[in-house]
């Protein structure tokens, strides 16, 4: 079947479908509420095949290459923007090029000279041989992994000197602490979107595409920064929000981008599909202490039973505030000063000394100071500050930003490997169950949801296997403080970026082909790419792992007209 009418395709980074179900229902968004209700919507829910079984999955860049390419990451083996070297114990994780190369996958929209396609910061995505139109890469986004080129190479250029570089670009970092960093971040939040809106407009009105398909990155940074003052789950909001004086600033944000969608429809043409889409949502952020911080301290006190690193606190008392002040004005420094020293005057001197005193090692964990000024990869996450014991530990945790990442330190495979491949499956087990023990220190709850093993066989070296052994799945419980019976208390620790992201997307559709009565069937952010390929009529390649989502109403419909 042949499709004659273009296709719009608007996905928004990080959108979470919670919130714009809420705010529609509200009236707050007319935009999306219009092709909302004159088409069909569905939430997506996304998971990944590993080696034994299945979880849910949330991380950014590999979705957004899902959403691309079609394949799940056990194809394309790319799930995660960190990488991690056996031989030497060093992660890397490059912020321009720590994307997927499409060497092997190409994007779906790569469909030769058959479609005119223009694509417009679509997130972690590369300008890739095959496309008959238009790539622009890098003008904005949320910390892209992708670099800034065009196709041709001088739009990009012509696009910066008419509109400007993009205020936001690499520089969002969810600063909820600093109020001139929540006044440059909205005004620049609000300019990105308003550029972004025109650039899409002059691109519609160019040519005739066949298909245009474009990322909106503000909805990404609007959530991780601003969560805290929009949404009342969040531990800070009782201690932040100010919406009685100054409204919604999160909510003001998705409005301007409603406003902007309705800008771009506009511009489209009157027969053109629109389809609006998130790879994944957001939420409280969970992850951030979780993954980043707490969990290395956890696989520390695993290797190295009665010590503490960082966050040592009292099991036996109750769990002290919030942290609602940065003294040390970042993030990393305030995790450092929670370094533990058994001695309160020591302690004290080491809380409010300049930072200058503050660059030596500390129960053999790298001080963040010097790793900072040498801009080290990294160095600013408190999972590298352990790198320099991972020789010495028969497992630790690698640096991550969703799931928590767990690798076991094997004889055979890691340099200084300690752990023998017939005990690989024992040190697994049991880290399993301290895991499994762990509980919010506030509410009591249980934080580990699931924990997956990679594979099959300790030595299984399949290039596209995950790096990590052991992927912790934790309960959406954005929490400060960790209790363990086996391994004790951490915590509180300082809260980092607000929001943090969840594994639900949705995905929106109308159009002439559209029935408003049919339905999508359940998908993931890998179904997209297949879903826009049905609708235009193009051939879903072999190797896909997304199938459309438009169900049989919607092909009676097509065939009907």
């Amino acid at each position: 079947m042949e499709s004659k009418e273009p296709i719009v395709a608007i996905g928004l980074d990080a959108a979470d479908p919670q919130l714009i179900e809420k705010w529609v229902s509200e009236g707050y968004l007319p935009n999306i509420s219009q092709i909302k209700e004159q088409g069909i919507y569905s939430r997506l829910h996304n998971s990944v095949n590993y080696q034994n079984g299945s979880a849910e999955f949330s991380s950014t860049e590999p979705l957004w290459v899902m959403m691309a390419t079609g394949c799940l990451p056990d194809k394309t083996g790319f799930w995660d923007t960190v990488t991690y070297d056996p031989q030497t114990y060093k992660v890397s994780c490059d912020a321009v090029y720590g994307g997927y190369d499409y060497q092997e996958y190409k994007p779906f929209y790569a469909l030769g000279d058959q479609y005119r396609v223009a694509a417009f910061d679509v997130p972690v995505t590369r300008v890739c041989p095959g496309v008959n139109g238009v790539q622009i890469t890098g003008w904005g986004g949320h910390h892209p992994f992708y670099p800034s080129e065009s196709q041709p190479a001088e739009l990009l250029p012509e696009i910066v000197a008419q509109y400007g570089k993009n205020p936001v670009y690499q520089k969002d970092n969810g600063i909820w602490w600093d109020k001139n960093y929540f006044e440059w971040v909205t005004k620049s939040v609000e300019k990105s979107v308003a550029d972004r809106a025109q650039i899409c407009c002059d691109l519609l009105r160019k040519e005739p595409w066949d298909l245009f398909i474009a990322g909106f990155g503000e909805t990404h940074t609007l959530g991780h920064d601003l969560y805290n003052l929009s949404q009342s789950d969040h531990p800070l909001y009782s201690h932040t929000n100010k919406i009685n004086s100054i409204g919604d600033p999160m909510l003001q944000g998705y409005q301007q981008v409603d406003r902007a969608i309705g800008e771009i429809v506009a511009a489209a043409p009157d027969n053109a599909h629109v389809l609006l889409f998130a790879v994944h949502g957001m939420g409280a952020n969970h992850t951030d202490l979780l993954s980043m911080m707490l969990l290395p301290e956890i696989v520390y006190r695993f290797n190295f039973p009665g010590k503490a690193a960082l966050g040592y606190g009292d099991i036996n008392k109750p769990a002290p505030p919030i942290i609602t002040n940065n003294i040390r004005g970042g993030w990393s420094a305030e995790v450092w000063r929670q370094v533990y020293e058994s001695n309160p005057i020591k302690k004290l001197w080491e809380t409010w000394t300049h930072k200058k005193f503050l660059r030596g090692s500390k129960h053999g964990l790298l001080s963040p100071y010097p790793l900072l000024d040498e801009n080290v990869e990294l160095g600013w996450m408190p999972a590298v500050w352990y790198s320099d014991l991972w020789p010495k530990m028969k497992a630790f945790a690698l640096p991550a930003y969703a799931d928590g990442h767990i690798r076991i330190n094997l004889k055979g495979r890691d340099r200084d490997g300690i752990v023998e491949p017939q005990e690989y499956d024992a040190v697994c087990a049991e880290i399993t169950d301290v895991l499994y023990r762990l509980k919010d220190g506030r509410s009591g709850e249980l934080l580990v949801k699931d924990v997956i093993r990679t594979r099959k066989s300790p030595l299984d070296n399949d290039p596209k296997l995950p790096e990590p052994d052991l992927i912790v799945v934790w309960h959406t419980i954005a929490t400060d403080v960790v209790d363990s019976p086996d391994i004790g208390r951490i915590g509180p620790i300082t809260y980092n970026r607000p929001g943090g992201h969840r594994e639900h997307g949705f995905l929106i559709a109308k159009g002439p082909q559209i029935n408003p009565q049919a339905k999508f069937a359940d998908g993931r952010a890998v179904d997209i790419g297949a879903t826009i390929l049905d609708l235009m009529g193009a051939e879903i390649p072999q190797h896909f792992d997304g199938k459309s989502l438009l169900t049989k109403p919607f092909a009676l419909t097509r065939e009907a007209k």
